[in-house]
């Protein structure tokens, strides 16, 4: 059994500790470390805190964020995969929010291995050849200029 004294300390050290836990949550208010995930290739829109005034990307090579003027909104594209992190800061250069951000490949991609040379097709109901990271650089060369002369051809009229 217990003295009064001892359970006395033990309900001041509980408190402490609430105390101490209702403070770092209240200094933590505000930040998400939300994980974001975004496909390769492709944007996606996400809600920012509203004193948001600046966006940084710990690697511009493997996500870029662009933050809209209205609205609360930034939108980030996977650029390469991997994961990177996102800090929002206010006017005052204070964080108001972060994140990490981590790039994946699509769900509808095929991707055939010969050996050390690999292809990618996405299959969306039928595959065709893409140009994505890692693929072999002569098929991503040629199928990165069959992409450019079509885009030339289309907007040549």
């Amino acid at each position: 059994m217990r003295s009064p004294l001892t359970l006395r300390f033990y309900r001041i050290g509980a408190k402490i500790g609430l105390a101490a836990t209702l403070l770092l949550a209240s200094l933590a208010q505000g930040f998400s470390d939300d994980m974001l995930v975004v496909t390769v290739d492709q944007a996606r829109l996400v809600k920012v805190p509203a004193s948001a005034s600046a966006l940084i990307i710990g690697n511009p090579m493997i996500a870029d964020v662009t933050l809209l003027k209205q609205g609360g909104t930034m939108v980030i594209t996977g650029k390469g995969f991997g994961e990177t992190n996102l800090i929002a800061l206010d006017r005052s250069g204070n964080p108001v929010a972060q994140s990490t951000i981590r790039v994946v490949a699509g769900s509808n991609a095929l991707i055939v291995q010969r050996g050390m040379e690999r292809e990618s097709y996405t299959c969306a109901p039928r595959c065709q050849p893409t140009a994505r990271l890692g693929d072999d650089p002569g098929f991503y060369g040629q199928v990165t200029g069959q992409i450019l002369q079509h885009a030339s051809q289309a907007t040549s009229h």
